[in-house]
């Protein structure tokens, strides 16, 4: 399927690339300007409520970098995106100076992207009735303006995908917002366009998954301008940014088993973390635990 699936024991919490500029830092990204184009490191950070926690989970960078690349490749029919190379040798060749780069640390985890003008907002698309979803329709009977069907379970399936749009906030908590609101921050033909299009994606992503015993049950997607064109960018249906589940344990009334980081929600859920900075170290077996489902979510894409 065009993966290659290039995992080691290695972690890497923050790169540190010589000669390079550093433009941001993110919660799981370190990302460098190169003038026209970016490269974007995946680290092994993991953030939950909007935190970064302490611990490393082994070869996640590796995972959402490739995940990404994958469906960039696959989705290219349906928007142009930004990659231009995930591959360590031919990035290494592009870089200014040519930095001495550790392979074992570094090989996997880069992408090399076309600079984009981003969209300061998230498109999320929702398929099954989850998260704050969920939360949201147990008041209301409504998720982000959407009005759903009484009687639905958690988990369920709903009649069609919904574009529950938010903003993106660098720091703290994103905000649903509805599509009215997304055109006074983008415009009214770019909010519908972005809409058009992270349902076209879902819709693919979601078709794809499904004989390979995956559920896609919500998604977010980045867009940006380039040339005067919207372009998919960031990351693509990855265990960070979506909510797999396996199929055959799929049931409604339920937070079905998933393949992200609810993981690791779950467990400081469980602990009464307050959810407020610093994050707690995790335990072996939660590490371990998390490492393994964002690996199988790939390994099932890539059969």
């Amino acid at each position: 399927m065009g993966v290659t699936m290039t995992m080691t024991v290695t972690t890497l919490m923050q790169s540190e690339i010589p000669g390079l500029k550093l433009s941001a830092r993110g919660k799981v990204r370190d990302i460098y300007d190169l003038g026209d184009r970016l490269l974007i490191v995946a680290t092994d950070r993991l953030s939950a409520f909007d935190v970064v926690l302490p611990t490393p989970i082994p070869d996640k960078g590796r995972v959402l970098t490739q995940t990404s690349a994958f469906w960039f490749k696959k989705t290219a029919h349906l928007v142009p995106n930004h990659l231009l190379s995930a591959d360590f040798d031919e990035i290494v060749r592009q870089l200014p100076g040519k930095p001495a780069l550790d392979r074992a640390a570094y090989d996997g985890r880069m992408m090399l992207c076309k600079k984009a003008k981003r969209f300061d907002a998230e498109c999320v698309v929702r398929g099954y009735l989850a998260g704050s979803g969920w939360k949201e329709y147990k008041k209301s009977q409504s998720v982000c303006g959407h009005k759903l069907p009484a009687g639905l379970d958690e988990a369920a399936r709903l009649p069609e995908p919904i574009f529950t749009p938010s903003t993106k906030a660098e720091q703290g908590h994103d905000e649903n917002i509805d599509l009215e609101q997304l055109a006074k921050i983008v415009g009214a033909g770019p909010a519908k366009e972005l809409e058009k299009l992270t349902l076209e994606l879902y819709k693919f992503g979601a078709d794809f998954m499904r004989p390979r015993g995956l559920i896609l049950a919500d998604t977010k997607f980045e867009f940006g301008l380039l040339d005067g064109k919207i372009i998919l960018i960031d990351e693509a249906m990855t265990p960070d940014s979506s909510r797999f589940w396996d199929a055959k344990l799929y049931r409604t009334g339920t937070s079905p088993e998933s393949f992200d980081k609810q993981f690791v929600r779950d467990y400081l859920e469980r602990i009464g973390w307050d959810k407020n900075p610093p994050g707690p170290a995790l335990p072996s077996d939660v590490v371990e635990g998390t490492s393994r489902r964002y690996r199988e979510a790939l390994e099932r894409l890539a059969k």
